[in-house]
C-alpha cells in the first residue's frame, strides 16, 4: 500500500507537500469550494514544525477570490494573510477578519501526513 493510498482512508489528499510554496499561498479545489493553503515550512517561529493552513479563497470584501494570493505575516502577534485588493488582515487560525471582527472566512482542518497536504 502506498502512503497516500493510507492517507486516502482517513482524510483526502488534497495536493502534494511539493505543489506549496514556502511562505506563500497556493490554491485548491475540494468539494466545489476555493481553499487557499498558507506552508510555513519552518513553524511559526522558523523553528518548529512544518505547518499548513486552510482558509477560504473568496476575500468578502471585493468579492474576488483572491485571499491565496495574499502575504502571510505578523499583525500584533496573530498569524494572518493580508488580502491583495483592499489589504484586511485575516486570521489564519480562525478567519477572523482584524479590521472587523464580524467577517470570518472559513478555515479548513487541513495538514500534512507525510508529503501530503490532506483535509479532515
Amino acid at each position: 500500500m502506498s502512503p497516500a493510498t493510507a492517507v486516502e482512508n482517513t482524510a483526502r489528499v488534497l495536493c502534494s507537500v511539493h505543489d506549496l510554496v514556502d511562505y506563500s499561498g497556493v490554491v485548491v479545489l475540494h468539494d466545489g469550494r476555493q481553499i487557499a493553503l498558507f506552508y510555513l515550512p519552518h513553524g511559526r517561529d522558523r523553528h518548529s514544525a512544518p505547518e499548513v493552513f486552510g482558509i477560504d479563497n473568496h476575500d468578502p470584501f471585493s468579492n474576488a477570490n483572491v485571499i491565496g494570493r495574499g502575504i502571510i505575516g505578523d499583525k500584533g502577534g496573530e498569524l494572518v494573510v493580508a488580502s491583495p485588493l483592499y489589504k484586511q488582515h485575516f486570521r489564519l487560525d480562525d478567519g477572523v477578519c482584524l479590521e472587523d471582527n464580524d467577517i470570518r472566512l472559513a478555515t479548513y482542518d487541513v495538514r500534512l501526513e507525510g508529503e501530503c497536504v490532506v483535509i479532515a
